[in-house]
């Protein structure tokens, strides 16, 4: 198999696991090459998501390196699966990798939680919301950039409603509900919005209100991805310069009581969506 160009989230998680999968053996790249039937460059390759392992090879690795949980050996044969073209791909080369990374994650995942402090969850935004989120990136995007980007957020926004839709809880600080980003008519439109998706059987809607006082974490957006299995859980945190994928054991550990700690803060569903009413007649 050739090398790939250009690597996914999806393509250097896998990766990573094999690498972990290997090490945790103790067995030496050496060893994995020659069990596989193939050079010790190869195994380097696959284990930083530059090149493809067929799943017979991952399942002669797992075997040789004693992998008896095989709800984690399934996610790591599906994650070798060879995919095709994605929905997500028809954005490759005009948006960045990362926000595509973000599309595979959702796509992917069993259930997700969010956390916001400023923005209102993407998966739930209106498109005048979103617009005029993106609006206020600095460099100024140019148009046709923030065009592609609101139909990217419209398509990704489906995973909520397709056939064994994930689970998706938002614990939205009440800081998010008060933006005004687009004005007073575009937040109340948002607002309603919000609402209408709380009702959904798949989507919860927890508001943090401000007399909850300190909460964890830097106040950036972060959301767990859970997959088929906790050791295949990932976080994705929003940063300026684009999204950060983090999975590593201590970090998952940490994401978990982070969110535990939000969502005993948060008020209930209905509590929520009274102060979400509240709010929307202010304005």
């Amino acid at each position: 198999m050739t090398a790939r160009t250009a690597t996914t989230e999806r393509q250097k998680r896998l990766g990573y696991e094999l690498r972990k999968m290997r090490t945790a053996a103790g067995v030496s790249a050496e060893f994995a090459a020659g069990l596989l039937g193939v050079d010790r460059g190869a195994i380097s390759a696959m284990e930083s998501g530059t090149r493809a392992i067929s799943t017979e090879r991952l399942r002669t690795l797992a075997c040789n390196c004693e992998v008896t949980d095989e709800l984690y050996l399934s996610g790591l044969m599906e994650m070798a699966q060879p995919t095709g073209r994605q929905w997500w791909d028809r954005y490759r080369g005009q948006l960045p990798q990362g926000l595509l990374d973000i599309a595979a994650m959702e796509a992917h995942c069993t259930r997700m939680r969010g956390a916001y402090s400023i923005h209102m969850p993407g998966l739930l935004q209106t498109s005048d919301h979103a617009l005029a989120v993106f609006r206020m990136v600095i460099p100024p995007l140019p148009e046709h950039e923030v065009a592609l980007r609101l139909a990217l957020r419209i398509e990704r926004q489906q995973v909520l409603d397709r056939e064994n839709a994930p689970e998706f809880v938002a614990v939205v600080h009440e800081a998010a509900l008060r933006m005004q980003f687009g004005g007073r008519a575009v937040l109340r439109a948002q607002l309603d919005h919000l609402l209408n998706r709380s009702e959904q059987d798949n989507v919860t809607v927890l508001v943090l209100p401000f007399d909850a006082g300190g909460f964890p974490g830097a106040g950036q957006t972060v959301i767990y991805a859970e997959g088929p299995t906790a050791q295949l859980d990932t976080v994705q945190v929003d940063n300026s310069h684009g999204p950060d994928f983090i999975h590593a054991e201590a970090q998952l550990l940490k994401y978990r009581a982070h969110f535990a700690l939000m969502e005993s803060l948060a008020l209930s569903a209905e509590a929520s969506r009274d102060l979400i009413r509240t709010v929307a007649s202010q304005l």
